[in-house]
């Protein structure tokens, strides 16, 4: 009779936990619902691990909004600088495998490799590229506007440009870093930094719906497109190419794959009983490699940087975090270790503080913490300038437009052509053609053409010099805080 007693008891406190979750993840439901609608989304899936179970994963909104598709836990979105801590488990699972050291100098791997000084080429190491304090900084226009689908004759530019930052003592976050970091991983096996993901963390963690590609991904009917607010409106954008830096943002994944990388995460490293990651490269990604700012106050006393992640103390508990965003994609994952707590939130809309504010919301609610008001901020994809395309009448340019035609080269980067057309200026890059919106004298600013939509443009200005004939020798771009130097071929 008693155990027939206790058996009771068991089944109705089980119902009572049963109903208490649905109730829970009812609140969480009309309190996303909400901040989908707040931030003008499209849509929106989310997920969360608690003692290595999930026990939250859905979708929200839609994939699709022409056709009204729906946001489904297993719909693959861009999920961008997320990848980084994918190419640096990568490189442990290689150091595991005695292929590679993290304290490995890149050129011992690259063959005639060099950074731009003897000094970095001595002290920069494989871990310093993976928590941005090598100093190389990011050189965004080199591998954006003038990208190269080779990933070795990518990082072979590093030769040329000139470091932003000071060696083993400085925070600049770097892409080219980690495209360099997943180069040397392709060198050591003799497979693509594609396969490579695949076969030693794809297909381990049984992460069915994860792709390195925009191409590969698209063989599945269960991909999110890409969208922006534009003066109020939701704009579809296109695909942002990631050519040689994959290694820096391009998986896509989805949440409930991602679930499974949390998994691993939060278990030193290991996924149905396998070790997928060495738990040694676990402990050393997840401890500060590189202190970006330390204080001694609440939630800034730890903070920095580990391997492919963000560390910081955040209301008093430790949180390991790392975002994305690219072109039509905001994402976020945050990892409670010691309360064995994962968030993954995935949205497609650009530039978007919305997967924060989920994540702050459910790892608030899981931690017993109070709710605090998140900013309610919906970014316009496209900050035009006040200057329209005419020429200024009163700050001409110093000659005739014409006379800025020619080829323009930088070592490190590559050429630009300009042209005219029409009586107008134009820029072609080896992507992009952009038309110059004229400033004052010889300065001109980017401006979007066909080939580039203006609703995304980095409005870069650019500068033309003359000799004291007079004549064209060549440009400036203002891309980084210190501009690039064209010449005039």
């Amino acid at each position: 009779m008693r155990f027939i007693f206790t058996l009771a008891l068991l089944f109705i406190s089980l119902l009572s936990l049963g109903q208490q979750d649905s109730e829970t993840f009812e609140a969480w439901d009309t309190e996303i619902n909400r901040l989908v609608s707040e931030y003008q989304a499209v849509g929106l899936s989310v997920a969360v691990i608690k003692n290595n179970e999930v026990i939250y994963a859905k979708g929200f909104g839609y994939r699709d909004l022409a056709n009204q598709l729906p946001v489904t836990e297993n719909t693959v979105f861009h999920i961008a600088s997320m990848t980084k801590a994918f190419t640096g488990a990568l490189l442990g699972v290689l150091e595991s495998k005695k292929l590679l050291s993290l304290q490995d100098k890149p050129a011992y791997h690259i063959p005639n490799f060099h950074f731009q000084n003897e000094k970095m080429d001595q002290l920069v190491t494989l871990g310093d590229l993976l928590s941005h304090r090598s100093g190389l900084g990011n050189h965004g226009a080199s591998i954006v506007m003038f990208p190269e689908k080779d990933k070795l004759k990518t990082v072979q530019r590093l030769k040329y440009l000139k470091p932003q930052g000071e060696i083993k003592n400085s925070w600049i976050y770097s892409n080219i870093g980690y495209t360099l970091a997943g180069t040397v991983a392709e060198q050591v096996s003799h497979k693509s930094w594609e396969e490579n993901i695949t076969s030693e963390l794809f297909e381990p963690l049984d992460m069915r719906h994860s792709f390195t590609s925009a191409k590969d991904m698209k063989t599945t009917q269960n991909y999110a497109k890409g969208y922006a607010m534009h003066k109020g409106k939701t704009l579809q954008v296109p695909f942002e190419n990631y050519y040689a830096y994959t290694p820096a943002g391009g998986i896509k994944s989805s949440v409930k794959d991602l679930s499974h990388w949390m998994q691993a995460w939060l278990n030193n490293g290991t996924y149905q009983n396998k070790q997928v990651i060495p738990e040694t490269y676990i402990k050393a990604a997840t401890r500060l490699q590189n202190l970006k700012n330390d204080a001694y106050e609440k939630d800034s006393y730890l903070w920095g940087e580990g391997y492919g992640w963000r560390l910081r103390a955040w209301e008093s508990k430790f949180r390991v975090r790392h975002g994305g965003n690219t072109l039509g994609f905001s994402t976020i994952m945050d990892l409670y270790p010691f309360e064995g707590v994962g968030v993954v939130v995935l949205t497609n809309q650009s530039n978007s503080l919305l997967p924060y504010a989920v994540s702050d919301y459910i790892s608030r609610k899981l931690l017993q913490l109070p709710q605090q008001d998140f900013p309610i901020q919906v970014n316009d994809i496209y900050q035009s300038k006040t200057e329209d395309l005419k020429l200024n009448k009163e700050k001409m340019p110093l000659g005739s437009i014409t006379a800025f035609e020619g080829r323009y080269a930088a070592e490190g980067y590559g050429a630009i052509e300009i042209f005219t057309k029409q009586e107008k200026l134009y820029a072609k890059f080896p992507t992009y053609t952009f038309q110059l919106a004229h400033s004052n004298y010889n300065f001109f600013y980017l401006k979007g053409t066909e080939s580039f939509s203006g609703e995304f443009n980095p409005q870069f200005d650019l500068e033309f010099h003359t000799n004291w004939k007079g004549e064209v020798t060549g440009l400036k771009l203002h891309a980084h805080k210190e501009p690039i130097v064209f010449k005039k071929q």
